[in-house]
């Protein structure tokens, strides 16, 4: 009897591709944070929560086509992120401002709140979002 494998190929091509895609989702975050923050002056909290909801966006569109080629329901699909994101969101909200408020680097806390967030939507999007409907779509 053969053992089935814990991780195939097609689970590392996918870590791989969330997680080139999600550096470019990454990189939306940054910029438009740094915009908000920098040039129109807002405080940390609505910065981010913008900069956050662009990069979601981003992210959930591109992953949603090339990472794990689903052809699930949009809708419902972006309810489970939104689940995911409804405990996220105020949880990083209010470390983002009690660290702050603290005296830490702005930009230091958005970095470990996006490795966290990453770490954390992959396992999510993976198990959560998309497990019935990897390959589903027309690239597949």
């Amino acid at each position: 009897m053969e053992k089935q494998k814990i991780i195939d190929k097609q689970d590392i091509i996918q870590f791989i591709k969330f997680t080139v895609f999600s550096a470019g989702a990454g990189i939306v975050q940054v910029i438009s944070f740094t915009i908000l923050y920098e040039i129109v002056h807002f405080l940390y909290w609505p910065s981010y929560l913008i900069a956050l909801v662009l990069s979601v966006l981003c992210n959930f569109t591109i992953n949603r086509k090339f990472t794990f080629k689903s052809a699930s329901n949009v809708p419902v699909a972006m309810l489970k992120v939104l689940g995911y994101y409804s405990i996220f969101t105020p949880l990083s909200t209010w470390w983002g401002i009690e660290l702050t408020s603290l005296g830490w680097n702005e930009y230091l806390i958005l970095a470990g709140t996006m490795i966290i967030n990453f770490v954390t939507e992959f396992l999510f999007t993976k198990f959560v979002v998309f497990r019935d409907s990897y390959n589903t779509n027309r690239l597949a």
